[in-house]
């Protein structure tokens, strides 16, 4: 007898191609054409507002979802954008508007921002996830879905 096939739900893990997309069409990310990845429901590799979409899909679904800012990556927060002196940069870096740079938190950790603007004293640093504030087109097609072993 073969077991019957598992619906998404807390406590499966997921088998799954997917691509991000923004409202205009253009691809964001992308795994189709490569190896599908492989998750458990809240286990934290997948934001809960697009893992909640996956409820109730099967081996085998494809579909494609319109998940909003609040359920993607959250609005602009205008608190987000910093000045920062421009000595904190090296002098010899050339600064370019839409360049990345890498700053350390007050955890130590690390914490990308894009330059927005600069001049002689200042340079304005948005902190926003890249694709906060957007909505996106989360495509997926569900491969396997299994029961974890909870221990």
């Amino acid at each position: 007898m073969s077991p019957i096939a598992a619906p998404v739900g807390e406590g499966t893990r997921v088998v799954l191609n997917f691509s991000l997309s923004l409202e205009d069409g253009s691809e964001v990310d992308s795994n189709f054409g490569g190896e599908p990845v492989e998750f458990v429901i809240g286990d934290g590799n997948l934001l809960p507002g697009f893992e909640r979409h996956l409820f109730g899909m099967a081996a085998g679904d494809r579909q494609i979802f319109t998940v909003t800012p609040e359920d993607a990556f959250g609005q602009i927060n205008d608190s987000n954008v910093q000045m920062v002196p421009r000595k904190q940069f090296d002098e010899d870096t050339e600064l370019e508007i839409g360049l990345l740079f890498s700053f350390s938190d007050a955890g130590g950790g690390e914490l990308p921002g894009m330059v927005i603007s600069f001049d002689e004293q200042d340079v304005e640093v948005d902190f926003n996830h890249p694709l906060a504030g957007r909505t996106i087109m989360f495509d997926v097609l569900i491969h396997r879905v299994e029961p974890t072993e909870l221990h």
